[in-house]
């Protein structure tokens, strides 16, 4: 139970660390953003809604209980990622710029899946306790 929730609280944190981190850029309308968005072909207004968004699901990820809205999280995470590494794809970015999307879905991918493993033991270990 200890080790699964180690390994959790590393990847949450260094999920919230990039959500928080890409964020504040956004919320903001900071000029590397607003160009950024504008390579993509987005309009710059669209950046605090995302930052916002990220922020929000941060929160959700890390405030215990509310189970559904967790999922929304980590799905919301899977979504802004795909949908700016496809962004990227398809503007012709390179391949080398792919490599902080792919940490980016091994840190939801770990804290989702860890998540998960940390609610089985637990629900495990109060079963046992109710037997006992």
């Amino acid at each position: 139970m200890k080790n699964i929730k180690v390994v959790y609280w590393i990847f949450t944190g260094l999920l919230v660390v990039l959500m928080v981190f890409g964020s504040i850029p956004d919320i903001l309308s900071a000029p590397d953003a607003i160009a950024l968005f504008s390579h993509l072909g987005y309009p710059d207004y669209l950046l605090p809604f995302l930052g916002v968004a990220k922020i929000l699901g941060v929160i959700a990820i890390l405030v215990p209980g509310f189970p559904r809205i967790k999922e929304w999280a980590y799905a919301g995470f899977v979504f802004d990622l795909a949908g700016a590494m496809f962004s990227t794809i398809s503007v012709g970015d390179p391949a080398s710029g792919w490599l902080p999307f792919i940490i980016g879905f091994l840190l939801i991918a770990g804290s989702y899946i860890f998540h998960h493993k940390k609610m089985i033991s637990v629900s495990l270990s109060s079963k046992k306790n109710l037997t006992t």
